[in-house]
């Protein structure tokens, strides 16, 4: 990335989230706390009202306005890829909002035509309307916390009965799985949308529900990964 691109982004991540910390910063960004100082200097030089408080943060004068949006025309092919995907794989209340999104960005950039059917670089295949209407159970689960019960078919063709607590939705190029709580095993598991036949809110919710969250069940995926890839590196040895 260019360091003009990474100022930029600077800007964005202050403006959004202020205050923000030079660490947080530097995890944004993928680059050094040390660097995030550079840049603070370099955007303080070229006249963005900037402040940084210690032990609490960067932030930007309130009066503060980004000039108006320009995009390349690499990254509005990947905006139109992005929402095109969306519209293909995601439910449909998500894929309504992507291209509202669209048509908003399109109504504030004058330099290059936005026309989806006009894009060079399409995303083909749609999901199946059962797994869309799951995903929006599923994505409306996760916003609110709430325990689902699902009938699920594994790829060994057993059924069975499961109530989890959804944490996450990862799509895998083609199939999505559910990043969940399994109360009826109490651990962590990962269900594939397209294999879930019924799906149905608790109620009443269960008693209680698990500490749980998504930084918490990546952590878990990580080391079961770093596992398994001992486990095959000492197997092929």
């Amino acid at each position: 990335m260019r360091k003009a691109d990474r100022l930029f982004q600077l800007v964005n991540l202050i403006r959004v989230h202020q205050p923000i910390s030079a660490e947080r910063l530097a995890e944004r960004i993928g680059v050094s706390v040390r660097s995030i100082y550079r840049y603070i200097d370099d955007l303080s030089l070229s006249g963005i009202p900037v402040y940084g408080t210690a032990g609490v943060g960067y932030a930007l004068d309130s009066d503060f306005e980004l000039p108006p949006l320009t995009l390349s025309r690499l990254e509005l092919d990947a905006l139109m890829l992005g929402v095109d995907m969306l519209c293909a794989s995601a439910d449909n209340d998500l894929s309504g909002a992507a291209r509202t999104l669209l048509s908003k960005i399109s109504a504030a950039i004058t330099h290059h035509a936005v026309d989806p059917g006009m894009a060079p670089i399409r995303a083909l295949g749609s999901t199946p309307t059962a797994t869309r209407d799951h995903l929006a159970v599923l994505r409306w689960a996760i916003e609110h916390a709430s325990p689902v019960e699902i009938t699920y078919t594994r790829l060994d063709g057993i059924c069975s009965q499961r109530q989890i607590f959804p944490i996450g939705l990862f799509y895998w190029g083609g199939k999505w799985t559910a990043g969940s709580w399994c109360n009826t095993r109490a651990a962590y598991r990962d269900f594939r949308v397209d294999r879930i036949t019924s799906i149905n809110l608790v109620e009443p919710p269960l008693p209680e529900r698990p500490a749980l969250d998504l930084q918490t069940y990546m952590k878990y995926q990580a080391s079961q990964w770093q596992a398994a890839r001992a486990t095959d590196t000492t197997l092929s040895v």
